[in-house]
Formats: structure tokens, C-alpha cells, sequence
């Protein structure tokens, strides 16, 4: 998914909002806002490196598995890239989460000087 459409969204699809790692430390992490960060990685990805406080549901998985994601508090998602995040993001959007935010991926989070457990 290109940069432009992670931002905009595509024509006719239900956008989603995008929150860069510095604001997600902000208001998530000092703000110690509640909310349900999830790494759509697959699992093996995940056992190599997460943010903390993260669960793990795979993209391909996460559709079976929305009871494990409360709607009563703003959700985050990250991938690797940010392409598989987006996906999830939207999954979550068209199963009627209202507050579905997409940190893109660990890559940037780490350049960023994000924490990451191993």
C-alpha cells in the first residue's frame, strides 16, 4: 500500500488513522492512556522482537479472533512495514472498532528510538 493511500485511504474504502511513534508515546506511553496495542506479525516474528505490552494476532487471524480485542478503548496495530498493520487496521474498522490506530512498523518504531523486548 503506498504512502499516499496509508494516509488518504483508497477511494471508496473506510480510512483509517495513522499515529506516528512519537505520538504514540505521548499519549499512550507517558499518558499511560489504556488501549490494546496488537502485532499482526506472525508469531514466529513476534518471539523475535515486540513493543512492549503488545499481543500477538497474526493479520491472517485477526478476523477469527475479535473477542480478544475490546471495542471499549482505542486499539493500535503494527507490523514490520506497515503494509500488513493497514490491512488489520481496516479488518478492525469494517468489524465496527471506532478507534483503530495504525503505527505503521517496528522497523520505524525502532529507528525511532522505540523500546523493543526480546
Amino acid at each position: 500500500m503506498s504512502f499516499l493511500s496509508r494516509m488518504f485511504g483508497a477511494p471508496g474504502a473506510s480510512s483509517h488513522q495513522v499515529i506516528t511513534p512519537a505520538a504514540y508515546m505521548s499519549r499512550f506511553v507517558d499518558g499511560k492512556e489504556q488501549h490494546t496495542l496488537v502485532d499482526v506479525r506472525s508469531p514466529d516474528e513476534y518471539r523475535s522482537g515486540y513493543i512492549p505490552g503488545a499481543i500477538n494476532i497474526s493479520v491472517q487471524e485477526i478476523g477469527g479472533k475479535l473477542g480478544k480485542i475490546s471495542k471499549d478503548q482505542p486499539v493500535v496495530v503494527y507490523c514490520r512495514s506497515g503494509s500488513r498493520s493497514a490491512h488489520a487496521a481496516q479488518t478492525l474498522l469494517a468489524a465496527g472498532y471506532s478507534e483503530v490506530y495504525d503505527l505503521g512498523g517496528l522497523f520505524e518504531w525502532a529507528r525511532q528510538g522505540g523500546t523493543i523486548t526480546y
